[in-house]
């Protein structure tokens, strides 16, 4: 019984080491890579071609730091905070619709002004939603295949935030919160029946939504042929296979990349894995994915492992958080999606991603040390 202990202990040890080594490691190739893909945008609009560098770096450390913080906490606190996290969410959101408190940027108001810095309140909201439904979930389990007393509270709190952010407009987070609704609700005990149920409207309000919007629907006839409007829709996309043609098998060489030459538009945002394709080729690309898989994996395996269900759901929502903007920018990346405009977490420039995406893993950190 010792020994089994033991190997248990060195489990949950060789889990968070390599939670850790991959996250640090996205982290460090995305500052480097940001750099070279944002030098010369930056010289251009800023006269500085450390802007972005700088910024991320600072983003990064007050991240690494909030990271470590939160793996030294006891998780169980979050349940005192849960109610509390999801109804300031909903003030947040409401109150980004507001000028001049929200900030606007490309047509979406989705920044919160805070000083001199702005914060994309839906970072926070996804991680605050995981939270609540796992506290909520696990207040609920005997009662979770009764679709009223155990699904309808999540499902109207769900919608509600949904709605809310498709009003700033941002579709993509709305896709993806309506995943983690389902995919909690699934690994709570919900009846496949009422989740299949729920899937109709959620599917039939995304093919309105995009009818509704011409900017939508264009996507949607750009992903299907993004050559027949090559200069100005397809552009972008046709821009980043470009990227991945030229790097081939071991790419052009760190900071010798040529779409980032204000071809490929904000190339150290969405579309930095292309960057990556053409610098350092696909192998720079497989390591990028390689170190997403071990991530995700292991944070199923800390989730598996938690000592309690709450424990077990907000550490697999969280990973599927991850997965799931993971999954869903390096598909847009490479045509198998309309584009999105998601961060590829870890990597990609925006300090608000960048610190809730490693606060998340500083959270599951906390679970596997937990139940150690």
């Amino acid at each position: 019984m010792a020994n089994l202990s033991r190997l248990s202990i060195i489990m949950e040890k060789g889990s968070q080491m390599a939670v850790i080594i991959a996250t640090l490691s996205l982290v460090t190739f995305g500052v480097v890579m940001i750099y070279s893909s944002s030098s010369i945008v930056a010289m251009d609009r800023y006269g500085d071609e450390y802007y972005f560098l700088k910024k991320q770096l600072a983003f990064a450390v007050i991240g690494v730091l909030i990271m470590f913080v939160l793996s030294n906490l006891r998780y169980e606190t979050l349940k005192k905070v849960a109610y509390a996290g999801i109804a300031l969410s909903v003030v947040l959101l409401v109150l980004i619709l507001i000028p001049p408190i929200g900030v606007k940027k490309g047509g979406a108001t989705r920044w919160l002004r805070l000083g001199f810095v702005s914060f994309q309140v839906s970072e926070f909201v996804k991680i605050a939603l995981v939270i609540f439904m796992a506290h909520f979930l696990v207040k609920k389990i005997a009662h979770i295949k009764d679709f009223v007393r155990g699904m309808l509270v999540p499902l109207v709190i769900t919608s509600l935030i949904m709605g809310l952010i498709m009003l700033q407009p941002d579709f993509g987070t709305a896709v993806i919160i309506a995943l983690l609704l389902m995919g909690m609700l699934y690994l709570a005990g919900g009846r496949i029946l009422h989740l299949s149920a729920l899937s109709v409207p959620f599917i039939a309000g995304a093919v309105v939504l995009v009818m509704m919007k011409p900017y939508r629907l264009q996507r949607w006839m750009t992903f299907l042929d993004p050559w027949k409007d090559a200069s100005k829709s397809g552009f972008q996309i046709i821009q980043s296979w470009i990227s991945f043609g030229s790097g081939g098998p071991f790419g052009v060489g760190l900071g010798d990349g040529m779409q980032k030459l204000f071809y490929l538009p904000e190339p150290h945002t969405d579309f930095i894995l292309s960057v990556v394709a053409e610098e350092v080729g696909f192998m720079g690309v497989a390591v990028v994915i390689a170190l997403f898989i071990v991530l995700v994996f292991q944070g199923f395996v800390i989730a598996f492992r938690a000592a309690d269900l709450f424990g077990t759901l907000v550490a697999a929502g969280l990973t599927m958080l991850i997965a799931l903007e993971a999954s869903i920018n390096i598909a847009a990346v490479v045509g198998l999606i309309p584009t999105k405009g998601l961060a590829l977490p870890f990597m990609s420039y925006g300090g608000s991603s960048l610190v809730m995406s490693l606060a998340a893993v500083g959270i599951i950190l906390s679970i596997a040390a937990s139940k150690r």
